[in-house]
């Protein structure tokens, strides 16, 4: 079995734990969904196919085989609603198992990942290639070249149109799909960006339905965050891939998540300073040499720390 069809394995397990009444382990759920973002995103995608197909069999009309049949005016029910829709819970749990079974069949899965500091480029076709930024994971297809899954990272997608065969990249329970397309994707700790400097792409198709053109970038805010649309200069997007990185009243939090996979420095954000907002463009090079740099360039602190002798981390905060 592979890591992601270990990972889907447990959520789906979870899923049914957590779906029983007496289920009391929440602490070792919250571990397992703290200890890699793939818990979390996998989950999600479980919670959404449970939902759906509960509703799905909710919605169903009844028949002879065990659901509700008209009750003549006057005549009492013949029982309760509950087991039954705990019997529709049920089968949407069977059904997302056989689907999940199907799918793991059905993709022959590979996994990249790329340290802090690092670049790689994985090269699809003659015209489809996607550079991994530092500290990035991905998933592609042996079988189909043109679907990718970001499970956490920021990746530039650059991708040969194909009417017939558009390129989807998912990253959790959402779905990109190009429009003739060079574009930024960025999945950290539950938030999301999506920037288009060349053709267009197509935001989850089947919900929001949103189109974003080129010198416009999609961002939420955590997993359960609203989605915005705003505008981006068309020559930052990707930037990183020649060593420069653009803040642009971001989070401190996020700031330092980014300069760590940029730059390989353990660079931290200080308690109480994660969402004070900052603006830049900084060069990656010099920061790798002197990580404190950084301080004059968006004033902030930057200080050393060297727990136990260990290679030291770099703390921003708030002057």
């Amino acid at each position: 079995m592979s890591e992601d069809d270990k990972i889907r394995a447990e959520a789906l397990d979870w899923a049914v734990r957590a779906g029983d009444p007496a289920f009391e382990d929440w602490e070792g759920f919250t571990r397992w969904l703290d200890e890699n973002p793939a818990h979390a995103a996998a989950y999600d995608r479980i919670a959404a196919s449970v939902l759906d197909g509960t509703e799905l069999i909710a919605a169903a009309p009844a028949n002879d085989d065990g659901g509700e049949a008209p009750v003549p005016t006057g005549a009492a029910p013949r029982r309760s609603a509950r087991p039954w829709i705990g019997g529709a819970l049920a089968a949407s749990l069977a059904l997302v198992a056989g689907l999940w079974m199907w799918q793991a069949g059905s993709r022959d899965l590979y996994r990249i990942e790329t340290a802090p500091g690092q670049v790689r480029t994985v090269v699809l076709d003659a015209q489809t290639r996607v550079d991994l930024a530092g500290g990035t994971a991905m998933a592609f297809d042996r079988k189909d070249p043109r679907f990718a899954r970001l499970e956490s990272g920021q990746a530039l997608f650059t991708v040969r149109h194909d009417e017939a065969r558009p390129f989807r990249v998912t990253v959790g329970k959402d779905t990109l799909v190009d429009v003739g397309t060079v574009f930024d994707v960025r999945s950290q700790s539950g938030d999301l960006s999506v920037a288009v400097s060349e053709g267009a792409v197509q935001f989850n198709p089947e919900a929001q339905d949103l189109r974003i053109a080129p010198g416009e970038i999609l961002q939420r805010r955590g997993r359960s965050g609203d989605y915005t649309l705003g505008k981006i200069a068309p020559e930052q997007v990707g930037e990183w891939r020649g060593g420069r990185v653009t803040f642009q009243d971001t989070a401190l939090g996020a700031v330092a998540a980014d300069l760590a996979r940029a730059t390989g420095v353990d660079y931290r954000v200080a308690p109480g300073s994660a969402e004070r907002q900052v603006s830049g463009s900084l060069l990656v090079a010099p920061l790798r040499k002197d990580p404190a740099a950084l301080g004059p360039l968006l004033g902030v602190e930057v200080r050393a720390e060297r727990p136990d002798g260990a290679e030291p981390r770099w703390v921003i905060g708030v002057r």
